[in-house]
């Protein structure tokens, strides 16, 4: 299995991601060789800083982890003539599985990538690859740099290592600094289709065809929804309770309290994930600092520890509760998508024939243009949960649009 298996819908972005791990193991062979007339990194298909954008679901990160395997591949096919990105070698399942010694993925679940963590990850960039081919840094989530973090990049972008590799991935060119993006090479991501991913959730996941198929139909071709839609039987009952909304907004008190459920369905979210992870980390944390067990007292001068650890849970609870209610919104959208379209007689695909009842009802008993403004009002309250707007407040006034129409 090629690395590039998972890369659903991307024909085009896997070629030219072939074509430079060609010309990037080219540089190292010739490297290694020391051949004096090595093909320089500017007149290649290779270069050092990559910028991958598309619509969320659309395999962002998964090509980027891809491209760091291809790079880090040892096959001996490549001798004859193989591309690399074999799947097998030592090189790229270490790379998949995260961990490969020269490949950084970095991730967060906080609301932002700080100035600290930037730097850490500009003085390892400068470091030498352990294992002799290239130093990879794959940040998922590039839109989430602070200003100040996005400048502490820049440097390290500008001045790369010789074998250094930026890997970034963000949903548009604005999400990154002007200065950033101008230094990286452009990798545009499509939406994959329905059919390929519900194909994908059925080779690679086992799941049932009609499941597969409902889960990439309901989703609209989001890959990491669909397989969370689904395995996740309370994924599954979320969504279901979230497309009921339309349907609830009849009057003030019904806008009020079907606001005040989606809220609280979004803290409940946050709620299982404490419960997962942050009692682990505060055990995990004493027991480093000398206090395990629950009745160990901190030794002296080590409080400021817990209070950060404390702080980074609590912005990851924030986070956790606005990523549920950008789900719910999604959703939303689609069910009044799927309506238009019903009042306008169009031939698309439905996303959610399993409420078409809903879907029919909403559609005859309003116009085109009221779901429209509705649509526009689900969009109003993403962006104001975005800039920092109270939840309840901000969902409370979409429900209110969403009964004036």
């Amino acid at each position: 299995m090629a690395v590039w298996d998972d890369l659903v819908g991307q024909d085009r972005v896997a070629a030219q991601l072939t074509a430079a791990a060609r010309d990037a193991d080219a540089l190292v062979t010739a490297a290694g060789e020391a051949t004096p007339a090595a093909e320089p990194m500017a007149s290649s298909k290779m270069t050092h800083a990559w910028l991958f954008t598309g619509p969320p679901g659309s395999g962002r990160a998964t090509a980027a982890r891809a491209f760091a395997a291809a790079l880090q591949c040892v096959s001996p096919d490549r001798a004859l003539g193989g591309a690399p990105g074999c799947g097998f070698c030592d090189g790229c399942h270490t790379a998949l599985v995260g961990t490969h010694a020269d490949v950084e993925v970095v991730r967060t679940d906080m609301l932002t990538i700080g100035v600290k963590e930037t730097r850490e990850l500009v003085r390892r960039a400068q470091l030498s690859p352990a294992g002799g081919r290239w130093q990879v840094i794959v940040m998922e989530d590039a839109d989430r740099l602070t200003e100040g973090a996005g400048n502490v990049l820049l440097k390290a972008v500008e001045e790369p290592a010789p074998r250094t590799v930026w890997l970034l991935c963000t949903p548009s060119l604005e999400d990154v600094l002007p200065t950033i993006r101008s230094r990286c090479r452009l990798l545009t991501l499509r939406t994959p289709p329905v059919e390929a991913v519900a194909d994908l959730l059925v080779r690679r996941d086992g799941i049932d065809p009609e499941l597969a198929a409902s889960a990439a139909r309901a989703t609209q071709g989001h890959i990491d929804r669909a397989r969370r839609l689904a395995t996740d039987e309370r994924a599954r009952a979320r969504r279901a309770a979230v497309l009921k909304l339309p349907l609830r907004v009849d009057d003030v008190g019904g806008c009020l309290k079907a606001a005040q459920e989606l809220i609280d369905a979004a803290a409940e979210d946050a709620k299982q994930v404490a419960e997962e992870v942050d009692v682990k980390e505060t055990e995990e944390l004493r027991a480093a600092l000398g206090a395990a067990g629950t009745g160990g007292r901190l030794p002296r001068g080590t409080a400021g520890a817990m209070k950060d650890l404390q702080d980074r849970q609590k912005r990851r609870a924030t986070r956790t509760q606005r990523d549920t209610l950008d789900l719910a919104l999604t959703d939303l959208i689609a069910f009044y998508r799927d309506v238009l379209a019903l009042q306008l007689g169009s031939q698309v695909a439905l996303a959610n024939t399993d409420v078409r009842d809903a879907l029919e009802r909403i559609a005859s008993g309003s116009k085109p243009e009221r779901t429209l403004r509705r649509i526009e009002a689900i969009t109003a309250c993403r962006q104001a949960l975005d800039s920092n707007v109270a939840p309840l407040l901000a969902v409370e006034a979409m429900t209110m649009a969403l009964r004036a129409g």
